[in-house]
């Protein structure tokens, strides 16, 4: 394969100082031009911070049934999510002046520090206040990893690679999925539940010596540090705070002013946002007959969906289908298989089969979602004619949501106002994680108002896991419309 250096029209401040320069041809569209020679040292380099942020995530999914059974706290059992998700927009958000700053090599060091640290915190937590407090450092730390590996695909790959390198990122949620539940899922049947976080800290020194030996020092041009959109973090954190704070609450009436306090404190983020001159998000995000402002809002209701179900279907399957800690584990991520599945198969599609995708995405997360709500309410033995059904519905919606999903994130840096596609590129994650974050709190609310702690035991586990599916469907439903919206402007702006 022949290589060349990108000139600095086509990639400025992208090709980082003393790096091997971008290979392969800028048509060059195959897995191979990706995954070989610099280019694959790359790709390894990017993944591994996704792979450390979500195997954690399968991690604490997995064990978090047992660790409210050891030390308590399941009125609080979604601030677990809550709270590293929103975290991890800070994280995100400060991603960018931290590559600056730092350069790529000890940005990826400082990140995977943090995040030990929080680890750390877990694995000695007496109480759910002190786990909260490190699931809030560790989330940090994982919305810098995860910020960066995407921040970076635009400035080391050519724009022909960018839907394989989204799908290989993304896909790494995939090997979250093989190793996050069996370590979870083991350490919790050996009731030692702490050691799963102890796990993490090796892992997170090897990808710090594997940042250390692969990543640029530095980036070749330094870009200026633009001040922190404060004002809109706080209000975007604070909404989320503010729902999850309604949620604990068995007084229905605070939990509607959590809701109230949240649509106030998003007015106050958008009107904020309009008239900044340092912006979090690109112009138009907010503007839903906007390009942006629809693959934003498409993004922000399919990773709503999946929230709800990654949170509580370990919870459900253990309570309602009588399943271990590791079989929960590993049927609850079929979601992020799925999801994993679908990247990788729709990641070089063109033309209409890029429409087709991203509208069969919310298709198939709607109906995955109000076959959930019928499906694992009804208490069972746990017998595969059970579990097969509930099976086939969590695949669907990871694969419906993995279909659309590269499409969507290339399509936001090609539709990003020019001099924004680094604004653009920071956002993906920011959006990504307030609507993670969005999700885990109104799941909160939804299961607890619906009887996950009051009654409590089966009725109410029956109770919380219908309604919080029969809900969690509308937001792939929605999706379908704003789905239909961009691939019409898609079919606009793209030769078919």
């Amino acid at each position: 394969m022949s290589k060349h250096h990108a000139s600095s029209d086509q990639y400025p401040q992208s090709v980082p100082e003393g790096q091997i320069p971008l290979e392969g041809h800028s048509s060059d569209t195959r897995w191979t031009a990706l995954l070989s020679g610099s280019n694959g040292v790359r790709s390894l380099a990017l993944a591994g911070g996704v792979v450390l942020h979500a195997i954690n995530v399968y991690i604490a999914t997995t064990i978090l049934p047992s660790v409210v059974r050891d030390i308590g706290g399941i009125d609080y059992y979604a601030w677990n999510t809550t709270l590293f998700v929103a975290a991890s927009i800070l994280g995100s958000a400060l991603s960018a002046r931290l590559l600056i700053g730092a350069g790529p090599r000890n940005a990826y060091i400082i990140a995977t520090l943090v995040f030990a640290i929080g680890a750390l915190i877990c694995a000695f937590a007496p109480s759910m206040s002190i786990l909260l407090a490190g699931r809030l450092i560790q989330g940090l730390g994982g919305g810098f990893l995860f910020a960066l590996s995407y921040a970076m695909i635009r400035l080391v790959f050519s724009e022909a690679l960018w839907p394989r390198a989204m799908a290989l990122v993304s896909g790494m949620w995939g090997v979250a999925t093989l190793v996050g539940p069996a370590v979870g899922g083991v350490f919790a049947e050996l009731g030692v539940w702490r050691a799963a976080f102890w796990s993490l800290i090796p892992v997170a020194a090897l990808f710090a010596l594997l940042a250390a030996l692969v990543l640029p020092k530095r980036i070749a041009e330094r870009a200026q540090s633009s001040p922190l959109p404060l004002a809109q973090l706080v209000f975007l954190t604070s909404a989320v705070l503010a729902v999850s704070a309604g949620s604990v609450s068995p007084i229905f009436l605070w939990n509607i002013a959590g809701l109230a306090a949240a649509a106030i404190l998003t007015a106050l983020l958008i009107i904020t946002e309009s008239h900044a001159r340092h912006r979090l998000l690109p112009a138009s995000a907010f503007k839903i007959t906007s390009a942006l402002g629809t693959l934003y809002a498409t993004m922000s209701l399919l990773a709503v969906a999946v929230t709800s179900g990654e949170i509580f279907v370990p919870l459900f399957l253990q309570v309602l289908h009588h399943q271990s800690p590791l079989a929960a584990g590993y049927l609850a991520a079929l979601m992020a298989a799925g999801w994993t599945l679908g990247s990788i198969a729709s990641s070089g599609a063109s033309g209409k089969g890029i429409s087709r995708a991203i509208l069969t995405g919310p298709i198939l997360g709607s109906a995955g979602m109000a076959a959930l709500a019928v499906l694992i309410r009804i208490e069972s033995a746990g017998s595969w004619l059970t579990i097969t059904p509930i099976c086939l519905a969590l695949g669907a919606i990871g694969l419906g949501i993995g279909l659309a999903w590269p499409h969507l994130l290339t399509r936001i840096f090609q539709v990003a106002p020019a001099g924004e596609q680094d604004l653009a590129a920071a956002s993906i994650t920011t959006v990504q994680l307030f609507a993670t974050a969005l999700g885990a709190a109104l799941a909160g609310m939804v299961a607890n108002i619906a009887g996950l702690t009051d009654p409590g035991g089966i009725t109410g586990m029956a109770s919380a896991a219908g309604w919080l599916f029969g809900i969690f469907a509308l937001a792939p439903a929605l999706a379908i419309f704003t789905a239909l919206r961009v691939a019409r402007l898609r079919s606009k702006t793209a030769p078919e």
